[in-house]
């Protein structure tokens, strides 16, 4: 089933120089980067983003982090991608997270996991929305030979 997922490139992985290794996976996989853009998030921003864990004892911290760097948002297309993009994201525990994962590989520790991928169709729906309008998404297919020259 082609679904949609939304994506963070968080500050870590940003400032680590990781972008293009982070959507290299996902489009080795054969996902397609519909919608993407790079900015400096806001305390107000991020504590929006994240409210259903206000008042969780990690919520400051996590819009601490979330707001300290720059972070790269984008929009996912493909055959189950929801899971597809979390299987190669890892475990959010690196030390779980299988081998050959972006977590596994590149994240320091769970607090500081690199990427954040939606979790079911119903939060892909709402943190799109919340990040994108629907004119900031493209649509086109991907071709199974490599980039051809121009006409």
């Amino acid at each position: 089933m082609i679904e949609e997922t939304f994506i963070i490139i968080k500050p870590n992985a940003v400032a680590s120089g990781l972008i293009g290794e982070v959507l290299h996976r996902y489009e080795t996989a054969r996902f397609r980067l519909v919608a993407m853009k790079a900015l400096q998030a806001s305390r107000e921003r991020m504590e929006e983003f994240y409210a259903e864990h206000k008042g969780q004892y990690f919520f400051e911290r996590l819009v601490g982090f979330m707001t300290s760097g720059p972070i790269v948002v984008a929009v996912l297309s493909g055959e189950n991608v929801i899971a597809g993009a979390r299987a190669i994201n890892g475990a959010t525990d690196p030390t779980k997270a299988a081998p050959g994962t972006i977590r596994q590989a590149f994240a320091p520790t769970m607090n500081a996991n690199i990427v954040h991928s939606s979790d079911s169709p119903e939060s892909a729906a709402r943190e799109i929305a919340f990040w994108f309008g629907p004119d900031e998404r493209i649509a086109y297919e991907l071709r199974p030979q490599l980039a051809q020259p121009w006409p």
